[in-house]
């Protein structure tokens, strides 16, 4: 059954929402609102929708309320429509500030609706099938690097991008966090825009991030290491290998790599597999993912609760750049 959204922020991402959902038979699309008069009027006339004149007038014809908007509305917009009892799709950060998540939490429950954070990274199609493979790793290397862009820049880049990786990292170890190591530099805005942060959990896993967004270049690489091998995932080129070392059996493969473990070892043998990747989009999948959830009474694949838990350690990590900047100034 279509489900009636209706989309708030007509931006660079807001106008890729506005194409998956037309491009999507879940939805029927009621509009959109932007309170930038000339960018709205362009997207109106582009996609051939309804141009709302308030986000009022927008929840209020919405079943879903999908917001695009700059991380600093995003607690604004969210707790209007949860006040209307409409189920948001958020997208990430959840908010500014911790508070304001904790706020958002109580409105969802009151209002007994559905949230999804828009952590795309969890629906890209080479994470996807990297899933399977990945049993309790303990050691997790993320490179998330970009070129600059003014765009994001309003926020520190350990929320604009390695939130990505917190997501999925913290979606993939199930262990809270026992200790948090991390620096960072401010380079051509006013908060860090290279960080590298050290997070280890519980379980002795131990994961080691840096993103940049002053790069020369584009990355986005996270290698998974676990027992007897490791799994790397590029969400850039989506492509992911799976590298596993096993006993080698009686009629070894001649091609494989063989490695000698010593004379009173078994001589094991690489495996490289490379698990196929559907062709998918991430953004109209998660939404999509987003309606079966309301059609189906479930949960959200990515909850409020999972754009909490990644904002707290995203908090967690600035505060200790913030304590190192101090002590080295």
């Amino acid at each position: 059954m279509q489900k009636r959204i209706g989309v708030l922020g007509a931006g660079h991402l807001g106008k890729i929402h506005i194409k998956c959902i037309l491009a999507s038979d879940k939805f029927q699309l009621v509009g959109f609102y932007d309170p930038d008069s000339e960018t709205a009027e362009a997207v109106a006339q582009s996609f051939g929708i309804k141009r709302f004149g308030s986000d009022d007038e927008l929840i209020e014809a919405s079943e879903i309320v999908d917001i695009v908007t700059p991380t600093l509305s995003h607690y604004d917009c969210a707790s209007k429509a949860l006040k209307h009892s409409r189920h948001v799709f958020i997208e990430k950060p959840l908010t500014t500030t911790l508070y304001e998540a904790k706020k958002l939490i109580e409105l969802a429950e009151e209002a007994n609706v559905k949230v999804q954070v828009g952590h795309v990274e969890r629906f890209n199609p080479a994470f996807m099938a990297a899933k399977p493979y990945l049993n309790n790793p303990m050691f997790i290397e993320a490179h998330r690097l970009g070129q600059f862009n003014p765009r994001g820049t309003d926020v520190p880049v350990i929320l604009d991008l390695m939130i990505h990786d917190i997501d999925i990292i913290l979606s993939v170890v199930n262990s809270g966090v026992k200790k948090i190591s991390a620096s960072g530099v401010s380079v051509v805005s006013d908060t860090p825009d290279i960080a590298n942060a050290r997070i280890e959990f519980n379980n002795g896993c131990v994961a080691n991030l840096t993103a940049s967004r002053i790069s020369m270049k584009n990355m986005r690489k996270t290698r998974f290491f676990q027992h007897e091998g490791y799994i790397a995932v590029d969400f850039l080129k989506k492509e992911t290998q799976i590298i596993r070392m096993k006993d080698i059996g009686a009629s070894p493969d001649p091609l494989a790599m063989i490695i000698d473990m010593g004379p009173e070892k078994n001589q094991k043998q690489i495996y490289v597999e490379k698990p196929e990747i559907k062709s998918i989009n991430a953004i109209k999948t998660e939404l999509e993912t987003f309606h079966e959830s309301i059609q189906g009474n479930t949960e959200p694949l990515v909850t409020i609760m999972d754009g909490y838990a990644s904002l707290d350690l995203a908090y967690q990590i600035m505060e200790k750049i913030e304590t190192n900047v101090k002590l080295m100034g």
